[in-house]
Formats: C-alpha cells, structure tokens, sequence
C-alpha cells in the first residue's frame, strides 16, 4: 500500500505539472516542483531536530513510569477492553498502558507528549508482531485512532484565532468536538468492519458506554463556560496534567524505590536511537507530499470540486475551507498555513475560516502520523491502515461542514 501510495505522488504531481506547462504555459513548475524537493528534505531535517529532543525527554520519564509499575496498572485495567479490541495482544501488556496514555494526551492537546508515548506504544506492539514488515492488527487500530485525533481542548486552534483578533477565541469548540468524535467513530467502525471487531460484545460497551457518556457530560460542563473561563481552563488543564503527570512518575517511582535519574537517561538514550531511525522516512514521505503540493494538482483537484458544486446548485462557501482539509492529511504546517491564509483573506469570522479552523482540529496529520509511527519500527506495508485512516478523515470533514453550517448558517 505504501509501495503503490508513495509513487502515486509523483505520478499525479508529474501529470499536473505537464498539464500546467502544456496547457497553462508554465514551465516555472518544474523547477517549484524540485525547489520542493530539496525544501521537504530540509524540513525533514528540521522536524527530527525537534524530534530528538521531544522523545529523549519523554522516552525517559516513561522508562520511569515503566519501572514504577505505572504502565502496567494501565495495561491491567483496560486488559478486558482490549481483549476484544487487539486481541493478539495479551492483557496486562505494556503496550496497553502506553497506548492509553497516548490517547489521553491527544484529548488533551498535548502533541509533545502524544507522539513519544505513541512511538513507545508501537514499538511495544512491534514486538508481539509476528511479521516485522507487515502491520499488524493491532498496529492498525491504534494508527487509526491516533491519526481521527479526539481531541478535548483544541488549545492551539483558539491561539491561531486569538492572533488573527477574534471577539470569541474559542467558538469553535463545539463544533470541533462533535466533528472529531465523528472522525474517531468513524475509524474505529472503519476498522472493526475490515478486522471483524465485534463492538457490541458487553464488555467493550461497559467501556465505550460510560465513556461516551462521561465525554457527554464533559462537553456540556464546557459548553456552559464564557469564552474567557474555556480559553483559560484549556490552557490550565493543558499544562496541570503535562506537569502532574511527570510529579507523578517520578512521586511514584521514588515511593517504589526506582532509580529515577539513571532511569530517565537509559530512556533517554532509547528515545534518541528510535529518532535517529526515523529521518529516511520523513524524507521519502515529506518529499513526495511536497511535490504534490507544488505541482498544482492540489488546486486542480479544488478547482474540480467547486464545478461540480456549482453545476449541482449547492452553497459553494464551504470550497474556501477545503485548502485545509485537503492539505490536513499531508502536512500539519501546511495546513496551518491554509487555515491562517484562510482567516486573512475572508475575516477570522467568517464562514470559511471557521470552518477551516474546525476541519484543523478535527483530525490528525494522517500521513505524517503514518511516516513517523511506523517508520519508528520499520513496517513497510501498512494493509489497510491508509484506507482507514483517510475513511476518518473525510468523515471529519464532512462532520465539519455540517457542523459549521448546523452552527453558523
């Protein structure tokens, strides 16, 4: 899949840049298309730098956790739950606790400590795989929840808004609840109909009920806050549980005499050898989506959507967002650059811009996400990972489309 994928960029990106040199008498984008190349492989560069230091420093403070027990007390109590969710992966395995840290760090908008503790996961579940290459189950689901991204407290998405002057920083914040939920829900459905998970077996819905209902009751709390009080509990919640968590690995891992320094720089090391494997990976992925963008085939495919919009009689306001939903995939800044570009050209409050800013904090980068999680362990052949992943990320879309107009007309 990722053989066919990757050489699928070059091959529609070639094809529109002829067509642009053809037809639209620009040769100038060849050499856009290999200034691009040589740009992606310096930003790869410069996204592992930051890499490096992400996960020696939190590598190491869940080699902590690890040796406290902490990780295994995780893994035991959602062990009934994922029995029937990755039921090739034994209860009480430490993936489990990894996995569900990771998940909450993502709810929690903490990108610093979700992609750590996600590489952590993955490589745990790397070595209950019994083909190195091939993705497994369990390496799938987890991939694909990660990347439909619930998140709770969209911090980042209220600062872009607060610095393009909006009155109310954080109107978005329903609508991206709802649209990420449906991402999430999405993937999930998406890979227990091709793994034949069965979802409505007791024990998972004594989990996913009460959950679903907790995260209910936890949406309506915030939906009764002033913009104010929300903007100032994301950013309190945000950073308390980031520092709590490190006080309680290492509070814990004190109590239970684990040698905490010597074990922080032993996960530190793993965290700067699993960086170090990972840059062939985001170069041959970072590159192929960077030729893509600059081979117009992008804003062919926009321009593709907004005729047959307009030949079926539809309000065409949602077209403006979709530079952002489809760059979201690919690239993280990118799209970041989309929803800024956005809010610029039609008002931070406009339709467009508030619903690209919903489609922002609806889903994950699912190909950057792809790249780095299973490049981290070497799989090459990710089934139907991609498949499912992007089946998430067009339910978030269409979720933010029908939000924004179910919210703001």
């Amino acid at each position: 899949m990722l053989n066919g994928l990757w050489l699928g960029f070059f091959v529609v990106a070639a094809l529109a840049a002829l067509s642009r040199w053809l037809l639209g008498d620009d040769p100038a984008v060849f050499a856009a298309m290999v200034e691009s190349l040589f740009a992606m492989a310096k930003l790869a560069v410069e996204v592992m730098v930051v890499l490096f230091g992400t996960l020696t420093l939190w590598l190491g403070f869940l080699r902590i956790a690890e040796k406290a027990g902490l990780v295994d007390l995780l893994g035991r109590a959602l062990g009934p739950l994922f029995a029937r969710l990755m039921p090739e992966v034994p209860r009480g395995h430490p993936a489990l606790g990894f996995i569900t840290l990771n998940f909450a760090a993502n709810g929690l908008g903490l990108d610093n400590a979700a992609t750590p503790i996600g590489l952590k996961a993955m490589k745990a579940l790397q070595e209950l795989n019994p083909s190195k290459l091939v993705a497994s189950n369990a390496q799938i689901l987890f991939l694909v929840l990660n990347t439909s991204s619930l998140t709770l407290l969209p911090v980042s998405i209220f600062m872009y808004r607060v610095q393009q002057g909006a009155d109310d920083p954080t109107l978005v914040f329903l609508p991206i609840l709802l649209a990420t939920s449906a991402s999430t829900l999405a993937g999930l459905l998406a890979v227990a109909l091709v793994q034949r998970l069965r979802l409505w077996d007791p024990v998972v819905l004594a989990y996913l009920i009460p959950g679903a209902l907790l995260l209910g009751g936890f949406m309506a709390l915030l939906a009764g806050l002033s913009a104010t009080a929300l903007a100032a509990l994301s950013s309190l919640l945000g950073n308390l549980t980031l520092f709590g968590l490190i006080l309680v690995f290492l509070l814990v891992g004190a109590l239970r005499r684990v040698p905490v320094y010597e074990s922080f720089i032993e996960g530190a090391k793993e965290g700067f050898e699993v960086a170090k494997n990972l840059l062939p990976y985001l170069v041959a992925m970072l590159c192929a989506i960077g030729v893509l963008r600059a081979s117009g085939a992008l804003d062919f495919g926009l321009d593709g959507v907004r005729a047959v919009v307009q030949w079926l009689g539809w309000d065409t306001r949602f077209i403006d967002a979709l530079p952002t939903a489809l760059m979201k995939p690919f690239s993280g800044s990118a799209a970041r650059a989309m929803l800024i570009e956005t809010m610029q050209s039609f008002g931070v409050d406009s339709f467009p811009a508030l619903l690209a800013a919903t489609v922002q904090g609806s889903t994950e980068t699912t190909f950057y996400v792809l790249a780095v999680y299973f490049g981290a362990v070497g799989i090459q052949r990710a089934r139907h990972a991609v498949a499912c992943a992007l089946f998430a990320d067009l339910a978030g879309i269409l979720a933010a489309i029908g939000v924004c107009y179910w919210f703001f007309g």
